[in-house]
C-alpha cells in the first residue's frame, strides 16, 4: 500500500511533508503491538491518527475503544477503566465491565492521558506491564490482551519534572512517540481540508456546493488556526450555514474569525455550528456582539481593579436586550475563556470558576 492509499483509506487529509512522513512512520509501527504516544495540540487530529494505527494493525478486526481521561471525574475513572463488582460502592447496583475489558484483543486509546490523576496512574502502569487488573470491589484478576495508544497536548516530561505525572508510566508509554504538527505548520494542507469540509457538509445536509473565492482562500491560509483542524471544520460549517448565496467570500469568514485580520497570531473565538434560519442567524450574531461587549467591560473592570484605581459599581442586572439562553451564554463564556488563555484549559477553568473535569465535560457537551 502506498502512502497516498494509506491516507485515503484512513481519512488522513494532507499532502504536506510533515503529514506524509507521519503516515509513513505509522505504516511502519502499526503492525507491531508496541505502545504509541501521540503528541499534538487540541484539535490537531490525534484520534484520526489513533484510528489509522489501529486500522493498519493486526487488531483491526477487533474494537478500538476511545477514552477521554480528562472528561471522566476522578472518583469514577478507575471504575470506568477497570470495571466494578455489584455493591462495590454506593450506586453500584450491578456489575459492569471497564474499558480495558471491553477492548480485549483490540486497541485502547487513552486520550488526554496527561489529565489522569496520580492514583489512577499507578494502577494503569501495573495493568500495562502485567496485562491484568482487578475490578473495583473485586477479588479476582482479569487478564486482557490489548494494545495501548495514548495521546496528550501536554509536555509530559515537564509534567514528570513537576511531579504531576509518574516517570515510570511516562517511560512505559513513550515506546514510540509521534508528534502531530499543528495546522499553522502545515499550511499546504489548509486548502485540501477546506474543500473536504465543504464537500462533506454539503453532502451530509443535501445542499449545493458553494463556490469559495480566492480572497477567502487566502484569508483562511493566512490565519493562524489556534484551534487547528477542529476550528477550521467549525469555521467552514458555520460559514456555509450562515451563507445566503452560492458563494463564500471574505465577508463569510470575517465575523467567524472575530472580525480581525487573519494574519494575527492571537487566539480567537471558535465559531459556533449554526444551522438556523436567516432571522435566527441575525439574532445569534447580535447575541455574540452583546456578549463581546460585556466581556470587554469585565476585562476593563479587572484592569482597573489590578491598577488600584477606584471604579463605580457595575450593575449585575442585565438589560432585557442582553438576555440569552443560559446554555448559549455558558457556551460563549467557555469559548472566550479558551481564547483568552490561548487554549490552556487549566487557566480557563480557573477563570470560569469551574473544575477542570467539569470544563472538559462542557467542552465535549458543546462540541468545542
Amino acid at each position: 500500500m502506498t502512502t497516498e492509499q494509506f491516507q485515503k483509506q484512513y481519512g488522513i487529509i494532507g499532502k504536506s511533508k510533515e503529514i506524509r512522513e507521519l503516515s509513513e512512520i505509522i505504516m511502519q509501527v502499526a503492525p507491531a503491538d508496541i505502545t504509541v504516544l501521540l503528541y499534538g495540540e487540541s484539535g490537531s487530529g490525534k484520534e484520526v491518527f489513533a484510528r489509522a494505527i489501529h486500522g493498519y494493525s493486526r487488531r483491526s478486526e477487533k474494537q478500538l475503544v476511545s477514552v477521554n481521561c480528562g472528561a471522566i471525574p476522578e472518583g469514577i475513572l478507575e471504575s470506568e477503566l477497570f470495571g466494578h463488582k455489584k455493591g462495590s460502592f454506593t450506586g453500584a447496583i450491578e456489575g459492569r465491565r471497564g474499558y480495558f475489558e471491553i477492548a480485549d484483543e483490540g486497541t485502547l486509546f487513552l486520550d488526554e492521558i496527561g489529565e489522569m490523576p496520580l492514583t489512577t496512574q499507578v494502577k494503569l502502569l501495573r495493568a500495562l506491564e502485567t496485562k491484568e487488573f482487578m475490578k473495583v470491589g473485586g477479588d479476582t484478576v482479569t487478564k486482557v490482551d490489548l494494545r495501548i495508544i495514548a495521546a496528550t497536548n501536554r509536555d509530559l516530561q515537564r509534567e514528570v519534572d513537576t511531579k504531576r505525572f509518574r516517570e515510570d508510566l511516562y517511560f512505559r508509554l513513550k515506546a514510540v512517540t509521534l508528534n502531530i504538527p499543528p495546522l499553522r505548520k502545515r499550511k499546504g494542507d489548509i486548502e485540501l481540508l477546506t474543500d473536504h469540509f465543504i464537500s462533506h457538509y454539503c453532502t451530509t445536509n443535501n445542499i449545493p456546493l458553494p463556490e469559495i473565492s480566492n480572497e477567502a482562500r487566502t484569508m483562511l491560509l493566512n490565519y493562524s488556526w489556534p484551534g487547528n483542524i477542529r476550528e477550521l471544520k467549525n469555521t467552514i460549517e458555520s460559514a456555509i450555514a450562515l451563507n445566503r448565496n452560492s458563494k463564500l467570500d471574505i465577508h463569510s469568514f470575517e465575523l467567524l474569525l472575530n472580525g480581525e485580520k487573519a494574519k494575527s497570531d492571537e487566539k480567537r473565538n471558535l465559531p459556533v455550528f449554526l444551522n438556523k434560519t436567516p432571522e435566527e442567524a441575525d439574532r445569534e450574531m447580535i447575541y455574540r456582539a452583546l456578549f463581546e461587549i460585556k466581556k470587554d467591560l469585565i476585562e476593563l473592570k479587572q484592569m482597573v481593579i489590578k491598577s488600584g484605581m477606584h471604579q463605580p459599581e457595575i450593575s449585575r442586572h442585565l438589560p432585557p436586550s442582553e438576555v440569552a439562553p443560559l446554555d448559549e451564554t455558558e457556551k460563549y463564556s467557555i469559548e472566550n475563556a479558551l481564547r483568552i488563555t490561548k487554549g490552556n484549559k487549566k487557566e480557563a477553568s480557573e477563570m470560569l470558576g469551574l473544575g477542570l473535569r467539569t470544563l472538559y465535560r462542557k467542552i465535549k457537551q458543546y462540541d468545542l
